[in-house]
């Protein structure tokens, strides 16, 4: 490993060739010389990541590092299956890539030899379990859910006090389509007393 990787480079960290404009006048070059003594490795175009070393080799770097340097920070969102099926809505799938929501770039992306898949909508700063109960609801079709079978277990996670009915019908208003903000309408009006 190289003694010469500046001390903000620490094993796990993700950076950008022009984040080492501060250590070099040609950082292009600096980080070929990192990657070809093992001290980094190149995940995509401009994208290198310090490896940390683990009792099983080297762990790729977390997820949210890897999409907030690749996204320069920007706001993100992963949803999807992961977090759906938590809600109790009547879903139980699964994507083969995790589903990223993001204010920048859309498509599949390969990062660090892993697949995400990049949509860019709009989404809360910090998104609450209602916006993600509205985003399930808007993806119904990609899941191959039945409407009415999602909308009375809306009504019964409302009954259950599980959502907030107005928190829900704030989140179907600003980020849901009309049919979402007509189901939740409905299911508010089934499951509150």
């Amino acid at each position: 490993m190289s003694k010469q990787l500046p001390a903000d480079l620490i094993p796990g960290r993700v950076f950008r060739t022009r984040d080492l404009a501060a250590w070099s006048t040609n950082p292009t070059r600096l980080v070929k010389r990192w990657v070809d003594e093992g001290a980094c490795v190149r995940l995509r175009n401009g994208l290198y990541a310090i490896p940390k070393p683990t009792e099983f080799g080297l762990a790729p770097p977390a997820s949210g590092d890897l999409l907030r340097t690749f996204l320069d920070g920007d706001a993100f969102v992963v949803t999807g299956p992961p977090a759906w099926n938590a809600l109790r809505l009547g879903g139980t799938q699964l994507f083969a890539l995790p589903l990223v929501y993001n204010r920048k770039r859309s498509g599949v992306f390969r990062l660090g030899g892993r697949a995400f898949r990049l949509r860019r909508v709009r989404f809360p700063d910090a998104p609450c379990p209602e916006w993600y109960a509205v985003d399930f609801l808007e993806n119904l079709g990609p899941m191959c859910l039945d409407a009415a079978e999602a909308e009375g277990h809306l009504a019964d996670r409302l009954r259950d006090g599980t959502f907030s009915g107005e928190r829900l019908r704030q989140m179907a208003e600003a980020y849901g389509s009309k049919a979402t903000q007509a189901l939740v309408r409905r299911a508010i009006a089934a499951g509150l007393p």
